[in-house]
């Protein structure tokens, strides 16, 4: 499908912005909150905001807690924000998560993880684990349900929620459900998806090899499932899986992998491929129809985990039980 004309306009409007690979990590985080202040649109009100920190392996993690409307407990989301490992923050990922919280019926707890290049790899992954381990064993003080616990995040957050499903595997806490939104699963830049969108689409080949070399400590790390998921040898056992691509992303078939392996080790997935539209679109929901019915998609697809139904499938989606 043509690219969408919505997604060209964001194009267009970012043409003659300097490359990500030429960026400090401050100048990048930067970046993306401006991006985020003209693209996301407009918070929806929630019951109750609220920020805390969580204890930490190298310290606290700051959350902000995102409570909808509704009788306690509720689910319990544990978000992951985008950002390449290096930007991205609460702040950048607020109106998503305020619209999740609602959409999905469920209390969102958004966490800010240690960024690269400051705290690499395995930072990120420790923190995303130390946090999910932790509202599970403090969800009666959050209003959650422990037995409706999911873990979710986009692009590098994506990855995080992947990973963290991995690693919690065997020793717990239990998780119902995985929102992987355009989620990094490999450390591999040869896809028919990163060269054919290496250029042009917002996100390109480039950008990705520069958060991958603040992210990882050398290359070796790439072989580490926590840091590929897709590497892992074996993703049998793990939460139902809801797994949005979007066709100009270079990361679209590193995505499409992921979930064809889960579905492969028996996994219940819906995979949903965006045609026409590229890396971010929901995050940018404010100036794309796309991440706005996408948005909406995600978050009935965790209310319907929630509630133990099949999650609802729509235009673009490939169902895999």
């Amino acid at each position: 499908m043509p690219l969408d004309p919505q997604a060209q306009a964001l194009i267009e409007a970012a043409a003659g912005l300097p490359p990500t690979e030429t960026l400090s990590p401050d100048e990048l985080r930067a970046g993306l909150r401006e991006r985020a202040r003209l693209t996301a649109g407009e918070p929806q009100p929630v019951a109750q905001v609220s920020e805390a920190s969580l204890p930490g392996p190298a310290g606290p993690i700051p959350v902000r807690v995102y409570v909808p409307e509704g009788t306690l407990p509720l689910p319990g989301l544990v978000y992951f924000h985008g950002g390449g490992w290096v930007a991205g923050d609460l702040d950048t990922h607020d109106v998503l998560c305020r619209a999740l919280a609602n959409g999905g019926g469920c209390i969102v707890v958004a966490v800010h993880y240690r960024r690269a290049p400051e705290a690499t790899f395995p930072a990120a992954i420790d923190d995303a684990v130390a946090a999910t381990r932790w509202v599970a064993e403090h969800a009666a003080e959050l209003g959650i349900d422990p037995e409706r616990l999911a873990v979710g995040g986009d692009s590098a957050g994506g990855n995080l929620a992947a990973a963290v499903c991995l690693v919690l595997r065997s020793s717990g806490p239990r998780l119902v459900h995985q929102l992987l939104i355009y989620p990094v699963t490999d450390c591999n830049f040869e896809t028919p998806s990163y060269r054919d969108n290496a250029d042009g689409y917002r996100l390109t080949r480039a950008g990705m090899q520069f958060y991958w070399n603040h992210y990882l400590r050398d290359a070796s790390d790439a072989d580490d499932p926590r840091a590929s998921p897709l590497r892992a040898a074996d993703l049998s056992n793990l939460p139902a899986a809801y797994v949005i691509t979007a066709e100009y992303d270079p990361l679209r078939d590193e995505g499409r992998a992921y979930a064809e392996r889960l579905q492969a080790a028996g996994v219940p997935v819906v995979h949903h491929d965006e045609p026409g539209m590229i890396h971010g679109y929901l995050s940018s929901a404010g100036a794309l129809d796309a991440g706005r019915r996408a948005t909406t998609e995600a978050a009935a697809a965790l209310r319907a985990a929630f509630s133990g139904t099949p999650a609802p499938a729509s235009g673009g989606v490939v169902a895999a039980s």
